[in-house]
């Protein structure tokens, strides 16, 4: 029986968001005021659709876009961390939620030749259509009213555990990696021998503490990293190794 690793990816795998990293491809690397300002909460994918037909429209190309996103940094000690994974794929299994996109994944794991280490990746389908501009959709609909309307990662985790179990496929535990507030709601569904496993300083450790003084009850322990070297101490731990 493997440890499943659940991992979030901006700002967690790569150390920036990859969305807003791929503004200095526009004019002047910044978008226009009334573009910027017509975000609406929880309607992402669909602020980042407008932002792909601006940069279109402005004549970036497939492969500016690549250039940008491929020289994305690595979050500190994840290169060894993933590099570690690939050692002991027989202990560990790793997918990614992420509210990015498959074509910047795709590209970033391609870029680095880390596409091997995962056994799955859940993201919003992105496509290029015919006029060269960037669609991206939305991953599914669900009912969760914690989550942006596009992506509620519990249910993706959910609903993949419920597969593997089809398959014969256990866990011994879930590791949960990530930073972000969309990380919340699967984290808080962990079990007693679960990890969730927030950044330091980001969105997700500060939302655990908040709810560890609130007194609102997590059955996982929290483990808080700052570089992917110690997730490897961590897990070397968990597994005895």
């Amino acid at each position: 029986m493997k440890v499943l690793l659940v991992f979030d990816f901006d700002n967690t795998i790569i150390d920036d968001n990859s969305d807003t990293w791929i503004v200095q491809c526009a004019p002047d690397k910044k978008l226009p005021i009334e573009l910027q300002d017509s975000y609406q909460k929880g309607l992402w994918t669909e602020f980042m659709g407008r932002v792909f037909k601006y940069l279109r429209d402005e004549g970036v190309k497939a492969d500016e876009l690549k250039r940008a996103v491929t020289s994305l940094p690595f979050t500190s000690g994840m290169i060894e961390l993933l590099n570690f994974l690939r050692m002991n794929k027989d202990r560990f299994d790793c997918i990614i939620i992420s509210d990015s996109n498959s074509i910047f994944i795709d590209w970033v794991l391609e870029a680095a030749a880390f596409h091997d280490v995962f056994d799955h990746v859940f993201t919003n389908p992105a496509s290029f259509d015919s006029s060269g501009r960037l669609t991206v959709k939305n991953y599914h609909a669900h009912s969760c009213t914690r989550c942006p309307k596009n992506l509620c990662k519990n249910t993706v985790l959910g609903e993949f555990i419920d597969k593997q179990l089809k398959k014969g496929v256990r866990y011994t535990q879930i590791v949960y990696i990530g930073d972000g507030g969309n990380d919340v709601c699967p984290v808080t569904f962990l079990k007693k021998n679960d990890v969730a496993m927030p950044r330091e300083g980001y969105t997700l450790h500060r939302t655990l503490a908040k709810m560890s003084q609130n007194l609102e009850p997590m059955e996982s322990s929290i483990v808080v990293w700052s570089s992917g070297v110690e997730i490897i101490s961590h897990l070397q731990f968990l597994t005895k190794m």
